[in-house]
């Protein structure tokens, strides 16, 4: 035998040299590069999810850890009454209820940096001109409870009124919808809603839907102006259900 390998064409100077199926070595190839794709998918998946999750249950244990302020009870028949008055019999109680909480967490003395004064926290120039449109508001009197939660619910009434639908059809505005529309408008003002619903509009979204279109776009405000925007609308519908369990009374429902 030729132990140096010279007689068999698989040796070199005692070295081994493996014949290679080049069909069997690519198939190989493509056999691992898929189950490492697959390998990441799965992974991105399984993040994907884990993410969700902690979002959702992050989310139920924020709204767990909301308390209704106890500044807020000699405050729930004032605004209860004023609520019927202007809305009827069903009015959404616990989205205003919502509302003033997330505005001045039922502080009476509460001014903004802008501002904004009282328990509905309506600038100045506002609470002038709302009696003009609104005259069952009565003079202005933002640190009054009572002219606030009342000049509150008005307000939001006279926006909701006023949101209609941009699409052929006109039942396609949901009272989910609606509600938000009108509270983005509370915030930061009708035209920029407008604005923002014209534009969701153009990019193919639909104008009629605030979660998920509308409230997605930006129309030209800053970047802290539509992220503050975006959030008192979240906050009040997510706040809201503290507020119903509370049995302050209905608020609007958002599902399907």
């Amino acid at each position: 035998r030729d132990h140096g390998g010279h007689g068999d064409p698989r040796h070199v100077s005692g070295a081994v040299i493996m014949r290679i199926d080049p069909q069997k070595l690519l198939s190989s190839c493509v056999e691992a590069f898929c189950v490492g794709v697959a390998f990441a998918v799965g992974a991105a998946i399984v993040v994907s999810v884990l993410f969700g999750l902690l979002a959702f249950f992050a989310g139920d244990a924020e709204a767990a850890e909301v308390q209704i302020p106890r500044a807020a009870l000699q405050h729930r028949a004032t605004l209860i009454r004023e609520a019927r008055a202007a809305w009827g019999l069903n009015a959404p109680v616990s989205i205003f209820a919502a509302q003033i909480h997330t505005e001045s967490w039922w502080r009476n003395n509460t001014v903004s940096a802008a501002g904004a004064q009282g328990l509905a926290q309506f600038i100045p120039s506002t609470a002038t001109w709302l009696p003009k449109v609104a005259p069952e508001v009565g003079k202005p009197q933002p640190f009054n409870p009572a002219w606030s939660l009342r000049a509150c619910v008005v307000y939001d009434k006279y926006l909701h009124d006023r949101m209609s639908a941009m699409s052929t059809d006109k039942s396609a505005l949901s009272a989910c919808d609606r509600m938000a529309f009108a509270l983005s408008a509370y915030n930061g003002g009708a035209g920029w809603v407008n604005r923002d619903r014209n534009l969701a509009a153009k990019k193919g979204l639909n104008p009629d839907r605030w979660f998920g279109h509308v409230e997605t776009v930006n129309a030209g405000r800053k970047a802290s102006a539509i992220r503050e925007n975006r959030r008192y609308v979240s906050r009040i519908m997510e706040y809201q259900h503290v507020y119903i369990r509370a049995g302050w009374g209905p608020g609007v429902s958002c599902a399907g």
